[in-house]
């Protein structure tokens, strides 16, 4: 069997697709599934694209980055996130799900196993059989906040493990890993020289506390890190991503995987990251953080059980019974497109996005109690 055969399509990307056929007969419907910010890719970032296009760089470039877009990152990462990476450790892709291919694909042979926690992301598992080695998923516990204990992560370790995936902040709970369970996961790996990659691409969305990146926790040859523009600066569509390893052996590999998979990204794009290392989105962060705290006191009004979100913009909250049904009700009766937690192996649960209108989530909230009022 080809392991395309046994993964399935993008839930999120399914559901989102149906709320927009809806939304296009002219149904008022409100869509919290996909995780993208509702702002404008900032207009300096837009005018150096165009800026771009029309001084003519619309020919092949470096298949891992123009030299001043990684140079620029790598500037990016030290001053802003305390990370310290050379451009000639960084490789630029097409967003961060190809970053995140490339990696996984750099280190895993067939039957190699890599660690992952659920609640997790819908693309790590396809992508891990993709590279037909073997998905292992730690099942972590409401109660402990969806965060890994050493015993839940020791007891998946085999002589086969070649990699832990963390991601912090979560998609989909909107957690963050606490500086003991990173520190935890780190020791775990350095002893037993485990691959860590970590995706960190939501490291600037972070509403309580800071962000603590895996940098510096894990041994240098051992860690891939993972980021992009997507969330962060509100370029999704413009497929931005990139992974930074102090590993030269690895380092050449994932350039060989980018120059025969996709030679380099989109050039014009890369002359809008460029802008984007020197913009700020503070504004979109506040404004992150008003909606979070708003559906967080709605979610408290109507008795929601949920993990709180310090990061990233997404609600995961508890439904009782089937949570596709749940989510296909809902949609129907009241027209509010959600995304079942069984899409990120946490059946039981359901994820909204809240990176959309304050007007929208005030109305989508209403319609939920409303559904549940009727439920019960």
């Amino acid at each position: 069997m080809h392991p395309t055969d046994i993964i399935a399509p993008s839930k999120t990307l399914e559901i989102d697709a149906l709320a927009k056929k809806l939304l296009s007969e002219g149904k008022d419907v409100i869509n919290f599934t996909v995780g993208e910010p509702d702002f404008p890719t900032p207009k300096n970032i837009v005018d150096k694209a165009i800026e771009a296009l029309q001084k003519g760089y619309t020919k092949y470039t470096d298949s891992n980055g123009i030299p001043q877009l990684r140079e620029a990152i790598s500037k990016y990462l030290k001053e802003k996130k305390n990370v310290e990476y050379t451009p000639d450790e960084i490789v630029v892709s097409n967003g961060g799900k190809q970053a995140l291919f490339s990696a996984f694909s750099s280190v895993l042979c067939e039957n190699d196993e890599v660690l992952m926690f659920s609640p997790l992301w819908v693309s790590y598992i396809p992508q891990v059989i993709l590279t037909r080695a073997k998905p292992v998923v730690v099942q972590t516990k409401f109660e402990n906040g969806f965060v890994p204990t050493k015993e839940e992560i020791l007891s998946h370790i085999t002589d086969k493990t070649k990699v832990i995936l963390v991601n912090s902040p979560n998609n989909p709970t909107g957690g963050i890993y606490d500086r003991e369970t990173l520190t935890t996961i780190s020791q775990i790996a350095n002893e037993r020289n485990i691959f860590v990659i970590s995706d960190e691409v939501y490291d600037d969305l972070v509403y309580d506390g800071k962000h603590i990146s895996l940098y510096g926790l894990v041994k240098e040859e051992l860690l891939i890190y993972v980021n992009a523009f997507s969330k962060s600066h509100a370029m999704t569509g413009w497929r931005v991503g990139y992974t930074a390893t102090k590993n030269k052996e690895i380092k050449k590999r994932i350039s060989k995987i980018q120059s025969h998979v996709s030679s380099n990204i989109n050039t014009p794009a890369q002359y809008a990251a460029i802008e984007a290392c020197n913009t700020d989105n503070s504004y979109m962060i506040q404004e992150f953080r008003k909606r979070r705290d708003l559906i967080l006191k709605m979610a408290q009004e109507f008795g929601l059980e949920y993990v709180e979100p310090k990061g990233a913009f997404y609600l995961f909250f508890k439904v009782s019974g089937n949570d596709e049904e749940f989510c296909k009700e809902l949609l129907s009766e009241k027209l509010v497109a959600t995304v079942p937690g069984s899409a990120f192996e946490m059946p039981g649960f359901v994820r909204i996005s809240f990176a959309t209108s304050i007007e929208k989530i005030e109305e989508g909230m209403r319609r939920i109690r409303e559904f549940l009022e009727h439920k019960h």
